[in-house]
């Protein structure tokens, strides 16, 4: 008789967000924007900063004690053996952040790794989690997504400084059973290198190190090329959000809850309509916090829960689309989980 495989089950979600919060119209005194600008074109009315001397660690550290509270407050206090951070803005090039936040949480020498998939970044590591749990590597996982974006933004690009926020989210992933509230579903990912060039920092790194006597010449700083990354957005999630419903044995009518990405209002709009659906299914939390990248989706989760879009039981879809190219969808029926 073979065993049934493990499953990666979602026990706990925790969230953090610096306190400064940035208004578009307190942008508009800094850059050629408005807040009519900025709401017509990406549904964001403000986001939050990290101030200076504040590190993706600490709001990684923040987000993973809620993560861990809630966990034990809904009766999982999983014993974590494994940490993965999926950030775009690490600490340092060189090392991992993920070990210092292990670190920092008391874990002491688990396993913990970086994980760089840009916005698609938390469903690599809930990706990575669920293979450490089915190995039987780890009965428990801690999968943060943090980002301090604008420590990478260009001072003078409107575009960028209107999109993007600061913050972070976690998640605690417990071994259980494929068919309980809360196990992860089949996750699908994809990337097309092709595309790198899309969304990127072009200096800093191997291909173009930022060298004495050539700093005049560096550009260390996020660019997107917005048209295309707009299209190529809206075809990835849909298509793989009807692949992972299709994996799953669902319909995408099925599913009750869409927690998708919070680009950009008219992408998350898009991609309801690409795939002929309600549009209120699609909750929304960027208007409050922008675009934060890897902790993006389980601060959309927190809010869902908060304010009540997303209730346990609920068939619920998650889907990202980030820099790389890369992309990924998931499911899974919600639990009963309180935020912290």
């Amino acid at each position: 008789m073979v065993a049934a495989a493990r499953a990666a089950v979602v026990c706990g979600l925790g969230t953090h967000l610096p306190p400064r919060v940035v208004t578009n119209a307190e942008l508009a005194r800094e850059v050629d924007t408005s807040d009519e600008w900025i709401r017509s074109r990406t549904g964001i009315g403000r986001r939050h900063i990290a101030e200076n001397g504040t590190a993706t660690s600490d709001l990684a550290v923040e987000a993973g004690q809620r993560a861990l509270k809630s966990a034990s407050a809904s009766g999982s206090a999983v014993a974590v053996d494994a940490v993965i951070v999926a950030t775009t803005t690490p600490d340092h090039p060189c090392p991992a952040t993920a070990p210092a936040v292990a670190a920092r949480l008391g874990l002491g020498t688990v396993p913990a790794f970086d994980v760089g998939a840009v916005c698609t970044g938390f469903l690599y590591g809930l990706a990575a989690g669920g293979g450490l749990i089915a190995a039987g590597t780890a009965h428990g996982v801690l999968v943060i997504g943090a980002e301090t974006y604008s420590s990478i933004l260009d001072p003078a690009d409107r575009s960028t400084r209107a999109i993007f926020g600061d913050g972070a989210g976690a998640v605690v992933l417990r071994a259980g059973e494929p068919d309980e509230p809360g196990a992860l579903g089949p996750l699908v990912l994809g990337s097309d290198g092709t595309g790198s060039d899309l969304i990127r920092v072009p200096s800093g790194g191997s291909r173009d190190p930022v060298r004495p006597g050539h700093a005049d010449r560096a550009d260390p700083y996020f660019r997107m090329a917005g048209s295309k990354v707009f299209r190529n957005a809206v075809e990835r999630m849909a298509e793989a959000s009807q692949e992972a419903a299709t994996r799953a044995g669902w319909t995408l009518q099925d599913i009750d809850v869409f927690v998708v990405h919070q680009a950009n209002l008219r992408i998350m709009n898009a991609v309801a309509d690409q795939m002929r659906l309600p549009r209120s299914r699609f909750p929304v939390h960027l208007d409050r916090v922008g675009n934060t990248a890897a902790a993006s989706i389980p601060l959309a989760l927190a809010d869902a829960v908060t304010t009540g879009a997303l209730r346990p039981g609920q068939r619920t879809a998650l889907a990202a689309f980030g820099g790389g190219l890369t992309w990924g969808a998931a499911t899974l029926t919600w639990p009963d989980i309180t935020p912290v």
